[in-house]
């Protein structure tokens, strides 16, 4: 099952392959598609690299307050 499967997938493939080569509006298609997608990829990837950033800023500045707030220190009664 595997096999043919596998297969299946191949056969499409070389057959998507072949029909972009041989048609100017589908290799356009395409590169357009393909230049949407990595567009998209590149913003996705920017955002979690600023979101993890701020994240990083954010407890970098919380622990710098706690360490510049004297401990209190508690009674014992």
């Amino acid at each position: 099952m595997e096999k043919i499967f596998c297969l299946g997938v191949l056969i499409g493939a070389v057959g998507g392959a072949l029909l972009v080569a041989n048609s100017y509006k589908m290799r356009s298609l395409v590169k357009k598609s393909q230049a949407d997608l990595v567009e998209k990829v590149n913003e996705i990837m920017d955002e979690k690299l600023n979101g993890t950033n701020a994240q990083q800023s954010e407890k970098g500045k919380k622990d710098k307050q706690e360490s510049d707030q004297p401990e209190k220190k508690e009674k014992k009664k």
